[in-house]
């Protein structure tokens, strides 16, 4: 793997968390710097084929730590019968914690959640509020069936607005759109794909095209196997998709420990910033921010780089000068 940057940081390693080997990719300027583990989507969908697309600033920051989740990308190439579910993947987010804090000597990690990610970090820091500094949420999940719903009706108001009637038409042949619950069944995946291909068309969701593709061909770390495990994913995160059928935040307490900020996309309607902005009005947390990036859509950090970069500085600088007060305190 080329360190074509130069970095001081740059490693990948097999970690044997909660039983099996799990892959963890590390970039990076400065080991003092504090340490950002970012959780993918999917579930299933590892994004540390796509870091080079998006990160290389937030390494003046961070030390970037991209963890490929069970059932997912070379931890499922490497353990193909060792399938997640929600429980068994808090237990390995709390055991990569534990390596990370040991490995860079912190007694805190900073956790980045995108899409399926944002729901397992959630989880996390009410569970563990005293393992993270802060979280930030992209692509905020905040209900499964409300996600649905919105992205739907947002769709087919700019269909009829355009007056297309050849989408209304594929539209309409979805039928009932998601109903009460959720269900990750073939029928379901069907009507979901239909959907997205037209939220694709009007710059609502994420677009599965060539430029993706030859961003995951271009990275460092890829390997023709990462398109076996892509193929796998439906398959191999069957019980996880199961939980987040009727998945809503708002069932649990709203009170946090941990300081929550999200970077959302304002063209995003795959997980409607709309829902989650108005979530993060209601809750109770040391801090909270939110930051939402004009035509920036479900891919934020993608869509829009530096915007997002801006946003992440910002974040940082609220923190870090925080902490800087304590010192001066103390």
């Amino acid at each position: 793997m080329k360190n074509k940057l130069g970095r001081s940081i740059y490693l990948t390693e097999y970690v044997m968390i909660n039983g099996i080997e799990q892959f963890l990719f590390h970039s990076g300027t400065d080991y003092d710097h504090p340490v950002m583990l970012f959780l993918h989507g999917g579930p299933g969908s590892a994004e540390s084929l796509l870091a080079q697309a998006f990160q290389e600033k937030w390494e003046e920051l961070y030390t970037v730590v991209h963890w490929d989740q069970r059932g997912a990308g070379k931890t499922l190439m490497k353990n193909p019968d060792k399938l997640p579910t929600a429980e068994l993947m808090l237990q390995d987010l709390f055991e990569v914690i534990q390596h990370l804090k040991k490995k860079y000597s912190k007694n805190k990690i900073v956790l980045l959640g995108h899409s399926w990610g944002s729901v397992l970090g959630t989880l996390f820091i009410r569970k563990y509020p005293d393992e993270v500094d802060y979280y930030i949420g992209v692509g905020q999940v905040i209900s499964m069936v409300e996600n649905e719903q919105v992205g739907y009706n947002k769709v087919r108001e700019l269909i009829m607005q355009a007056d297309d009637r050849k989408s209304l038409k594929k539209l309409d042949s979805v039928g009932e759109y998601p109903g009460s619950k959720v269900t990750f069944d073939k029928e379901f995946l069907k009507k979901v794909n239909k959907v997205r291909k037209l939220q694709g068309k009007y710059g609502l969701g994420m677009k599965m095209d060539m430029s993706i593709w030859f961003t995951v061909f271009k990275s460092p770390i890829f390997k023709w196997s990462d398109i076996i495990a892509f193929m796998k994913i439906s398959k191999a995160n069957g019980e996880v998709h199961k939980f987040l059928g009727d998945y809503d935040l708002r069932d649990e307490p709203s009170v946090f420990e941990v300081p929550i900020y999200y970077i959302l996309g304002g063209k995003d309607w795959q997980t409607p910033y709309v829902i989650a902005q108005k979530y993060l009005d209601e809750i109770e947390a040391p801090n909270n921010k939110i930051t939402i990036l004009p035509n920036a859509g479900h891919m934020t950090m993608m869509d829009q780089p530096e915007l997002f970069f801006d946003a992440l500085r910002e974040i940082y600088d609220m923190e870090n000068s925080g902490a800087e007060m304590t010192e001066l305190v103390q």
